[in-house]
């Protein structure tokens, strides 16, 4: 069975009296385990795609399926715990809260979930923090760090949680070609190690030349998957 499921998937919005197709017509399966790329141009869908997905916005039309749930009939509060408890975001800015530290940036999501003890917490934090080769920088806020070194910090803090999916938006796009190719090798890594679905976007070709799949969008539909 399919790990997230999009049927017949449409996103417009609105601009004043303008209306914008962002995604049209998406269908797509992806199963548990996968390291998959969204590829397309700027302004093809991606990170529409990758949102709709992340249970941060809602379909117009069409059916989005993650873990089995139809997000478009999900309550509020069931729709967080899916985010919280299933699915693990980085994007290219690295979201780090610039007052806390490494440790405290990856445990902050720890914190919300209710059923993970301190000594838990503290244990996770730990395993993903060497899982990152960052064990040296744990007290360092993000400022003191590298950008390859921060977006370290956000894959262990998408990973703290134990989601089953993760969606990266352009993992790379601010890192110069060797460190974006360290973060790939790490997220490969992480990906058979950890069992973790992995589905990021990218436009970079040499990105999508070491997935394991490739979803190609354009102009808002699946052109290739």
């Amino acid at each position: 069975m399919s790990f997230i499921v999009l049927n017949n998937v449409c996103k417009d919005y609105h601009l004043g009296k303008i209306t914008v197709p962002a995604l049209k017509n998406v269908s797509l399966e992806i199963a548990n385990g996968e390291f998959s790329v969204i590829a397309g141009p700027s302004g093809s869908g991606k990170t529409t795609l990758l949102n709709l997905i992340g249970c941060v916005d809602t379909a117009t039309t069409g059916q989005v399926i993650v873990a089995g749930a139809d997000t478009g009939t999900l309550p509020e509060k069931e729709l967080t715990n899916l985010r919280l408890n299933t699915i693990g975001f980085i994007f290219q800015t690295f979201n780090l809260i610039s007052v806390l530290n490494v440790f405290d940036n990856i445990e902050f999501p720890l914190l919300l979930m209710k059923d993970v003890s301190k000594k838990e917490r503290f244990e996770r934090v730990h395993h993903f923090i060497n899982k990152v080769g960052l064990g040296k920088h744990i007290n360092h806020r993000p400022s003191e760090l590298s950008g390859g070194q921060r977006q370290r910090v956000a894959i262990a803090r998408a990973l703290a949680t134990r989601p089953k999916i993760v969606l990266a938006d352009e993992p790379t796009a601010n890192l110069d070609s060797k460190t974006g190719q360290d973060i790939i090798d790490l997220m490969k890594e992480i990906n058979v190690s950890e069992n973790t679905t992995f589905l990021f976007s990218t436009h970079d070709p040499s990105i999508m030349g070491q997935a394991r799949r490739i979803v190609r969008l354009h102009d808002g539909m699946i052109v290739e998957a």
